[in-house]
């Protein structure tokens, strides 16, 4: 991080946190996943850090419906992917799909863009519920 800010024992465990997963997380999520590597990780630092790991660009925040707000750790290693995510169990499934990204950027080039970020986010019903009446990824299932 470079915008004169110092470095502190709290950002740090912060961004271990935030970068010792390839799971989506919200910003509580990950202060909780802090406060267990130091219990002095403050709410506040963990939203304030949040807000500079996405402007530098190395978090991606994504919409995850419902006023869901999630961090992408793994954007950067897997930069095409997208996410589909289930109304039923809310369980968010990555995709990647070269077609997709084709498409974009024909889309794009058509349009006179040049695109410069991409991003899918499919909402759907699970047959697994649909079709067994239960969900093995709901919650307390």
């Amino acid at each position: 991080m470079t915008k004169g800010l110092r470095r502190t024992r709290q950002r740090e465990v912060i961004v271990e946190a935030a970068f010792g997963t390839k799971e989506h997380y919200t910003a509580e999520e990950l202060w909780e996943m802090a406060r267990r590597l130091d219990r002095t990780a403050s709410r506040a630092t963990v939203y304030r850090t949040l807000t500079l790991l996405v402007e530098c660009g190395l978090l991606r925040e994504i919409d995850l419906g419902k006023d869901v707000v999630c961090y992408d750790p793994n954007f950067l290693e897997s930069p095409d992917h997208n996410h589909l995510i289930c109304l039923d169990c809310n369980r968010v499934v990555e995709f990647e799909d070269a077609h997709i990204s084709v498409l974009e950027d024909c889309i794009s080039r058509r349009l006179g863009f040049t695109p410069t970020l991409k991003a899918i986010r499919i909402e759907a019903k699970c047959d697994e519920l649909r079709l067994s009446g239960a969900c093995r990824h709901e919650k307390g299932a």
